[in-house]
């Protein structure tokens, strides 16, 4: 394989676009994406009839406006070309078509905005991601929103919250000097994932319809050993990500790594930086592929942030950084940190945006799926913290204690041997127990789950930042002497907001009660978590920005946490279901066997021993019974949930569902421990983790 060749084939990309396009057309074009002006409608026309004749080129047919419904997923209708002109069949795509599409608002989530007898929405061409060609398909990456005007998806508010970040980043680098059209949020999202046999998959109901296992003990081995990570990775699984790979450059998305996760079953993949709109529809785009392309191998691929009891979930580390249109990174350190002004200033900003909307960063995780990973001792914690390592750390604590700050100088390390090479260390390590941490150059935003809609984490981002920007520029400017006031405002903030800042062990239970005494928010559930967002200055940090609307902003929180309702009613339903259906009656047949067993052996007469017999049938037997009694509480509990308020609905869920769902899993798993495999309906954890070699 050719990669250069390969890498974007399928993609209307710029290089396609200036080959296609009259170039007063393809100028007026690029600097709509380039410098961030106002489409000019009237090259639509010309743009709509290279791109289907590019399009035709690759074997499309149809076209379909591909958006970011709030469901959490991708979605699409698809049209053909075809057209009748005089009884004969003609390819066209007119420019209105390109442009605009039209779907019914109403059958997506909408927090109420949308009334189900007001149907009509829209989906709108953003000609600042390329279009793509996929299965005979045009996709034209496009935002949606309703008749009257509402946002309907991620689309539309993330191009907001970059167009507001990058004017008040614009503004701070005018004050330093620093001319350009626009700065852009740049992202480079890890993506980690659990790959399993089709064939065990669909022996698991739990699987098939929550994505994760709600019952199962432990394998005898999991990953106490740590030989999964990094190791190598199996002709099955291999097989799988070459063919990934191949379809990924094919459309442009710069897989750059491949590696097994800590987990066994588990894998991650990570692509090269991109703009954050590029980088979310890719990111939406790969998972989809991961899920098509497992299929080919009879795999099946796992998304879940805790599809297994026992080991690792998954998450999805979005590394976010800020570079101006042509190439200057806001967040370049540089060797001596401390004599740059500029990068102080923008990390000062970062670090009151966290502090003060500390939040909304918890919110903008929050998942049902999430809510299992965070906290545990593979995610970073609930409570929100920023990670500065030692170099930015020992700065920032000398300028909010007022003492001087003595650089040291990079070191460089070496395994002690002649044919070593000395490499340069990094001037901080990694601390894999932080939420949001300084990583050299960028923030790694850790909590992020692996199934979630990358662009709700960084349309937060993008808006706190921004906010944060906003208020340095409107105290800067009209300032004669920028830097030395600048240096005031970096002092005065980071004494306000350096209790946001933690730099040790953030699993140890010595910083839950540090961070109670620092007035940190732990908000350890969605129920908890999203409620945040209603609150004023949650609201009107994004209105004030035009990132959404105050309507906007209050229907988002109703549908994260309805979806989160959904999401565990669907799991408890589940649940119930298996354990009617399926747990009792395995058991009583096994203990039917035992029975019969044990009556035999008295039958023969004698002293022959049956302890083993009836000591399993009194446990089954009575945890079969309590089985059955939690199912019917859950029941019970289910039905006695306040629909009411969706806040009463999830804190309902939070506060006794999931509990109960715990209580009955553990009674279920410990049946599974003593019940014969022969009878026992489902797949083991051995049987579903091992089943890739």
């Amino acid at each position: 394989m050719n990669l250069a060749e390969k890498f974007a084939e399928n993609v209307f990309s710029d290089a396609v676009q200036k080959e296609t396009l009259p170039s007063e057309v393809y100028n007026v074009l690029r600097a709509t994406v380039e410098a961030g002006e106002q489409l000019d409608v009237s090259i639509a026309g010309t743009v709509a009839s290279a791109m289907k004749k590019w399009a035709v080129s690759k074997g499309a047919t149809h076209y379909t406006h591909w958006f970011q419904p709030l469901t959490g997923y991708t979605a699409e209708k698809h049209e053909s070309f075809l057209d009748v002109e005089g009884g004969r069949a003609i390819m066209r795509l007119t420019g209105k078509s390109l442009i605009v599409g039209e779907g019914d608002a109403s059958s997506f989530p909408s927090g109420g905005t949308r009334a189900t007898h007001m149907a009509r929405g829209y989906t709108a061409w953003d000609p600042t991601s390329p279009a793509f060609v996929r299965g005979g398909t045009l996709y034209i990456p496009s935002v949606f929103v309703s008749h009257t005007g509402e946002t309907l998806d991620n689309k539309s508010p993330l191009l907001r919250s970059m167009s507001a970040i990058s004017g008040q980043a614009k503004r701070i680098l005018k004050l330093f000097g620093v001319s350009c059209k626009k700065v852009i949020p740049c992202v480079g999202c890890e993506q980690e994932y659990f790959l399993v046999d089709r064939d065990v998959y669909l022996k698991r109901k739990d699987l098939r319809l929550c994505g994760r296992t709600l019952f199962g003990t432990p394998a005898p081995k999991g990953q106490e050993l740590e030989d999964n990570y990094y190791g190598a990775i199996s002709d099955r699984v291999s097989a799988f990500m070459r063919e990934l790979d191949s379809e990924l450059w094919s459309l442009g998305v710069a897989s750059k790594t491949k590696h097994n996760e800590v987990a066994p079953a588990q894998h991650e993949m990570a692509p090269v930086y991109s703009t954050v709109n590029v980088a979310v529809d890719q990111n939406m785009l790969t998972m989809e592929i991961m899920k098509s392309v497992a299929k080919k191998h009879n795999l099946v691929c796992l998304l879940h942030e805790k599809p297994f009891r026992g080991i690792n979930g998954s998450g999805k580390h979005v590394n976010w950084s800020l570079a101006s249109d042509s190439g200057f990174n806001l967040l370049e350190a540089g060797d001596h940190p401390e004599n740059n002004t500029l990068f102080k200033l923008v990390l000062t900003a970062i670090i009151k945006a966290a502090d003060e909307y500390q939040g909304l960063m918890r919110a903008s995780v929050a998942s049902a799926g999430n809510d299992m990973r965070i906290g545990a001792d593979e995610a970073p914690p609930a409570i929100v913290s920023v990670y500065l390592g030692d170099q930015i750390g020992s700065m920032v604590e000398s300028i909010v204690k007022g003492g001087n700050y003595c650089a040291e100088n990079h070191p460089t390390s070496s395994i002690g041997v002649p044919e070593s090479p000395i490499f340069p260390k990094d001037a901080t390590d990694r601390n894999r127990t932080s939420p949001f941490a300084f990583t050299g150059n960028k923030f790694e935003f850790r909590s992020v789950g692996s199934s979630a809609n990358i662009a709700e984490a960084n349309i937060c981002l993008n808006t706190i930042v921004a906010d944060a920007l906003k208020s340095f520029a409107d105290e800067l400017e009209g300032k004669m002497q920028v830097e030395r006031s600048a240096n005031a405002i970096i002092a005065r903030e980071l004494k306000r907001h350096c209790k946001i800042i933690y730099n040790l062990d953030g699993y140890g239970p010595e910083w839950t009660e540090e961070a109670e005494k620092r007035r940190l928010l732990n908000l350890k559930t969605t129920a908890s978590a999203v409620p945040v967002c209603y609150e004023e200055k949650n609201i009107c940090v994004f209105e004030r920005h035009g990132v959404y609307t105050r309507r906007e902003a209050v229907a988002r929180a109703d549908i994260r946490l309805e979806n989160y309702v959904k999401t565990v009613n669907i799991e408890a339903l589940t649940m119930t279901e298996i354990i009617k259906r399926d747990i009792i009656p395995s058991v009583s047949e096994f203990v039917s066997r035992l029975c019969g067993c044990a009556c035999a052996k008295k039958a023969v007469g004698g002293e022959i021993p049956c302890r083993a017999e009836t000591e399993t049938i009194k446990k089954l037997s009575s945890l079969n019974d309590e089985a059955y009694s939690l199912v019917l509480k859950l029941e019970k509990d289910l039905s006695l949930m306040d629909r009411s308020s969706v806040v009463k609905s999830a804190s309902h869920v939070a506060e006794i569902i999931i509990p109960d769902m715990e209580k009955l899993r553990a009674v279920a798993d410990r049946e599974e421990e003593i019940t014969s495999s022969q009878f026992w309906r489902m797949p083991s954890y051995s049987d579903v983790l091992y089943s890739v070699t």
